[in-house]
């Protein structure tokens, strides 16, 4: 069976290029639509009580195969990831993207102006379109301003995963959270990936099993670098050096580095080491 997670389908409704592969009552084209919100949940039901599953960022395009009230449900073009979101951070004008924000996190300002209150926050690694530039400040095709130093043309890369990554010590954890004002394990594995350039998938089991070469299928190897990626049961974390892990967890709820046998201990035994180049 293809992953609901990364495959719109449902008993009653898929996306069209699922047709002949997956069960439906119907299937429809999707709409593709930008986000224009810093950040906004993904969740598996359209409920605000409902534990997000992941975020759409700005900038990012949300394929809509589905609309119930105000909430839509779709594909995020990014890692692929379904699931419904409050319809209202979706514009049906889709900018091509020129660049991404290289800044832990910055603001979009309605006017070339610091002193302008600022209409949302823009976090690390979110695509933006760049048409213009004045007073410092970089134009976005929304009509939006962010200040210029803040953002760098795609293409630009970080190949170290963990300079990305310490960047984010301290932020705090967050179920579901892709950004840098709260992440998950898996997600500050992608923001660093994407931050360098690498194409990752969004939940831990699938970057254990698509992420890098596989280093060690059990327990700890000998010969652990800076960048490896550890995985547990439902958990990752990138090396800081061959002795300390740097995740994201749910024991200190931040970004934090601990020992890997600290974390092992509470974590279980070690499923999986890979080693991504950059």
């Amino acid at each position: 069976m293809l992953d609901p997670r990364r495959h719109p389908y449902r008993s009653d409704l898929a996306a069209a290029t699922l047709a002949g592969r997956v069960e439906a009552s119907r299937f429809v084209e999707g709409q593709a639509y930008q986000s224009r919100a810093g950040r906004t949940p993904i969740a598996a039901t359209p409920d605000d009580r409902a534990a997000r599953t992941s975020e759409l960022l700005y900038g990012e395009i949300f394929t809509v195969y589905d609309r119930r009230d105000d909430w839509a449900w779709g594909q995020c073009a990014t890692d692929g990831y379904v699931g419904w979101l409050r319809s209202q951070a979706l514009y049906p004008d889709c900018h091509p993207l020129s660049h991404r924000v290289d800044a832990l996190r910055s603001f979009i300002f309605p006017a070339p102006d610091l002193k302008a209150p600022p209409r949302d926050f823009i976090s690390l690694g979110s695509p933006v379109s760049v048409v213009g530039a004045d007073n410092g400040f970089a134009a976005l095709a929304d009509g939006g301003w962010v200040f210029a130093k803040h953002v760098t043309p795609l293409g630009t890369v970080e190949s170290d995963l963990v300079s990305t990554a310490l960047r984010l010590l301290g932020v705090p954890y967050l179920w579901g959270g892709r950004s840098t004002l709260g992440i998950d394990c898996s997600g500050l594995v992608q923001l660093a990936m994407a931050v360098a350039g690498i194409p990752c998938p969004r939940d831990s089991d699938m970057q254990r099993a698509e992420l890098g070469a596989l280093v060690a299928d059990r327990g700890v190897p000998p010969d652990l670098r800076r960048g490896d990626l550890v995985f547990f049961a439902g958990h990752v974390g990138l090396m800081a050096d061959p002795h300390r892990l740097l995740h994201a967890n749910a024991f200190t709820m931040t970004v934090a580095i601990e020992t890997l046998a600290e974390v092992s201990v509470r974590a279980g035994p070690v499923l999986a080491t890979r080693r991504v180049s950059a």
